[in-house]
């Protein structure tokens, strides 16, 4: 049975209880229509719920792809047992099968035979030649120059070279990645299964055939892609000079196609006719061959004038429109020379002769080159055609094209011949476009939408339906988008579910377009899903997560829950394989972000004492912990790390620096009231920590900034204040980049003179190491500690004295209350040299004496 006409059965009618013939049947016979009045309209006259919703289920990677045509496709992660085995590979009954089946379809009636291939051995055996050492060649002639007849020749004598035979292959608006589709899919049986890119890469590596490949539309580096992924395929390549060259570093050879001579273009003239020609038309014929530089093409579209002709001449060897010999009238004999006399084409007619053939052929054949002109050049299916012209008898009229070498084969189908669609639309068959394009439209929309029609079948049909589609989006001649919207609706589920993604991409693309011109926000909404699948299913996961986002808040301002619900299932999917959040940490649509969460500061261990001070920053957000240290000999609490990023950098440490200064404050506030009470029972101080006066600089040398110091910041027996260990705390001369005053007597206090003269101090024995085994100024040996009288301290005394900032000498006078703390002493711990005696080194605990 015929796929394009097919019995009730295939349309669902086969099962009606009441149908044409029992509304005419007897009573008692069988069924019969019920009232009016007893049963609604609508169930009656309604769409059938059986059919209509087709879906399909199919594997692409490793998803799970449900073509869905009524809330749109759904997607999830293959389960594991449903993921199909290797594809196996055809055999050659198989492949030659599906060769005949890739042709274009005969159009019913008589044709002329095919005609001979002339002038082309050399080229044709070169090619042969080439392919059988494994070599690429690329096939470059201009438009009719015969590259399709040698392609078919080549291909026959190509049939055992390789193990997987001869693919033929057309690669008119195909992509590299569309062709390796269609090579995996011609050579392995893989039912409603498309590999992702690396698996199709994989299997096509094996692959090893002929592939002759016509109609090529790009070459450079993204030929030299499609040569790659198929090292072991040999390609036979036919282009126009147009298209890009391969690369000069690609092993494709070139063969060029030029025009025949003017004996084979006679000769050619002679075969399309099936006589011998006259001398007039030898003559017209070689003024033809200058003009057209000796393309095939034309010599075929010559002959169909010259047969066109002598039908008009009423020669007994002419045709009817559809193919049979027409009788011949009894008044009218060539033989007698009573036949009309019909003028030879002009030599403009014989170079341009699309309009004169057409002019010549029946009204269905004219009908069909304005819907052809109307899509672009796309050639409806011959099955098509009496729905479209309205004759029942329009599929013939495919032949008469044929014969008149108007239509050349693309593919599985026909497409207008190179140059015809220009010459018709110069003579006026692009006038009623515009509607010709919508009546397509809306055939095409009936017939992808119907439950006989398979998405195979709809699959090959594809050209013309993107054609009749494009044609109605607004531009030039584009005037009924809606039509539109309906047609891609329909047909980009066939589309997708015959596993011709590319048409299925095209289609949504124009149905997005005109859903957007026609204010259509459902459907709008539904391309925009299924752009978003593809994109998934392709491995763009960020455009599969716009479109997705786009349609969910589309669909979320109609309350779609149903297409919400498929679309956030698809959006979950693409986060899944990005790994997580958006881009920028934002959350899917449709969905509230997640609150963020501060972490609180750790309360400090139990156990260690510390004094907490808190500084507001300017930032309300930002608080800063300053812990004390501890003493020495416990355990120090591992220090938190933090990051400040951004622009709080700058005001932390503004901050940091104010608060330094306030914790300074309070240390030296604290140290310095201490110990004021004058009964000399202060803090020890570790005996490691040995103060040496004699270094001449005036002060005791415990400071921790100093290099050769044997004082640890933090040092502090008692429970005392212990002195800052930040840089900056201590106010002794040399500390912190402060000046060293030099041995001279220099005031104790700025403004208030010393209370005596300074000691020289006495040279230190150099080379004596610190009892603490750390590197500490060398003092002299004293023989015990020397006791000191509270009017006139000496270094050797066992209590501390008060001691100035600067190291000046001098009794200070006596108070029982403590003084205020002076601007210049900020060291608690440190104690003034005394004013006469030699000096002695400290062998036991000394006491800090309060400041003055």
């Amino acid at each position: 049975m015929d796929p394009m006409n097919r019995g009730p059965e295939e349309f669902n009618h086969a099962d009606d209880t009441v149908g044409v013939a029992g509304a005419h049947a007897e009573p008692g016979a069988g069924p019969q229509r019920p009232p009016r009045d007893r049963e609604p309209v609508t169930p009656e006259f309604g769409p059938r719920a059986a059919g209509l919703a087709r879906t399909v289920q199919l594997v692409s990677g490793d998803f799970l792809l449900t073509v869905n045509p009524v809330d749109g496709s759904e997607i999830e992660n293959c389960p594991p047992g449903a993921i199909p085995g290797r594809a196996v590979r055809r055999s050659a009954a198989e492949r030659a099968e599906g060769e005949r089946a890739a042709r274009p379809p005969l159009p019913p009636g008589l044709m002329t035979p095919t005609p001979a291939l002339l002038e082309r051995q050399e080229e044709r055996a070169r090619l042969v030649r080439l392919l059988g050492r494994g070599r690429s060649v690329r096939l470059t002639g201009p438009a009719g120059s015969g590259r399709s007849a040698l392609l078919d020749a080549v291909a026959g004598d190509c049939a055992e070279l390789a193990p997987d035979g001869v693919v033929r292959l057309s690669g008119h608006r195909r992509t590299p990645t569309e062709l390796l589709y269609e090579l995996y899919t011609t050579v392995f049986h893989a039912p409603l299964h498309r590999p992702d890119r690396a698996a199709l890469l994989e299997r096509v590596h094996e692959i090893g055939a002929v592939v002759v490949l016509d109609d090529l539309e790009f070459g450079g580096a993204t030929l030299e892609e499609l040569l790659m992924a198929t090292p072991e395929c040999a390609y036979v390549l036919a282009a126009t000079p147009d298209v890009p060259a391969p690369q000069s570093d690609s092993h494709v050879e070139e063969v060029f196609l030029s025009g025949l001579g003017r004996s084979a273009s006679l000769e050619l003239l002679e075969q399309a006719v099936d006589r011998a020609l006259t001398d007039e038309e030898a003559n017209w014929a070689g003024d033809l061959w200058f003009e057209s530089e000796g393309l095939p093409l034309r010599f075929v579209q010559a002959g169909a004038l010259l047969r066109q002709r002598d039908h008009l001449r009423g020669e007994p060897n002419s045709l009817d429109s559809y193919g049979f010999p027409m009788e011949e009238p009894a008044e009218v004999s060539v033989f007698s020379g009573e036949g009309r006399e019909i003028p030879l084409p002009t030599l403009g007619e014989g170079a341009a002769p699309a309009a004169l053939l057409a002019s010549r052929l029946s009204e269905a054949a004219r009908a069909t080159l304005r819907f052809a002109v109307a899509l672009g050049g796309e050639v409806p299916h011959q099955a098509h055609l009496p729905a479209l012209v309205g004759d029942t008898h329009a599929d013939a009229a495919l032949g008469e094209l044929l014969d008149s070498g108007l239509l050349s084969p693309v593919g599985s189908r026909y497409r207008l011949a190179a140059g015809v669609l220009t010459q018709l639309e110069s003579t006026g068959y692009a006038t009623d476009a515009a509607e010709r394009a919508h009546a397509a439209a809306q055939h095409y929309t009936w017939w992808t939408g119907h439950p006989s029609v398979t998405p195979e079948r709809a699959a090959v049909e594809a050209d013309a339906v993107l054609a009749s589609m494009s044609a109605l989006v607004p531009g030039e001649q584009g005037e009924h988008p809606a039509t539109a919207v309906r047609l891609a609706r329909t047909a980009a589920p066939a589309f997708a579910a015959g596993l011709h993604w590319g048409a299925w991409e095209r289609s949504l693309r124009v149905g997005s377009e005109a859903a957007r011109l026609t204010g259509e926000v459902a459907e709008e909404a539904y391309f925009h899903h299924e752009l978003g699948i593809l994109a998934l299913c392709n491995g763009g996961l960020d455009r599969a997560r716009a479109e997705l986002e786009a349609s969910i808040g589309l669909r979320g301002a109609l309350a779609d829950k149903r297409g919400t619900v498929a679309g956030r299932r698809a959006l979950a999917l693409v986060e899944d394989r990005s790994g997580g959040l958006l881009p920028g940490g934002r959350a899917p649509a449709g969905e509230a972000a997640p609150p963020a969460r501060h972490p609180e500061p750790k309360a400090p261990s139990v156990g260690v004492p510390s004094a907490v001070v808190t500084a507001q920053l300017p930032d309300p957000g930002v608080t800063l912990i300053t812990r004390r240290d501890t003493p020495v000999g416990a355990a120090m609490p591992k220090a938190r790390r933090t990051l400040f990023g951004g622009a709080r950098r700058n005001l932390i440490a503004a901050g940091a620096g104010a608060l330094l200064a306030a914790v300074l404050g309070t240390v030296v506030t604290l140290g310095a009231t201490s110990n004021n009470d004058g009964d000399g029972q202060g803090d020890p101080v570790k005996q490691q920590q040995s103060a040496n006066e004699d270094d001449g600089s005036g002060g005791l040398n415990a400071d921790p900034n100093d290099p050769g110091s044997s004082a640890k910041p933090g040092d502090n027996k008692g429970g005392g204040p212990a002195s800052p260990s930040k840089p900056g705390a201590s106010s002794k001369p040399g500390a912190s980049g402060q000046p060293v005053p030099g041995t001279s007597g220099s005031p104790s206090t700025p403004g208030k003179p010393s209370t005596g003269p300074s000691t020289p101090s006495k040279p230190s024995t150099p080379g004596k190491p610190s009892t603490s085994g750390r590197p500490s100024h060398p003092t002299s040996p004293s023989p015990s500690p020397s006791k000191s009288t509270p009017p006139t301290p000496t270094p050797s005394s066992s209590s501390s004295a008060p001691p100035s900032s600067s190291g000046g000498s001098g009794p200070p006078p006596p108070s029982t209350k403590p003084p205020p703390s002076s601007p210049a002493s900020t060291s608690p711990t440190s104690s003034a040299p005394a004013a006469s005696g030699p000096p002695t080194a400290s062998t036991g605990p000394t006491k800090s004496a309060p400041a003055t």
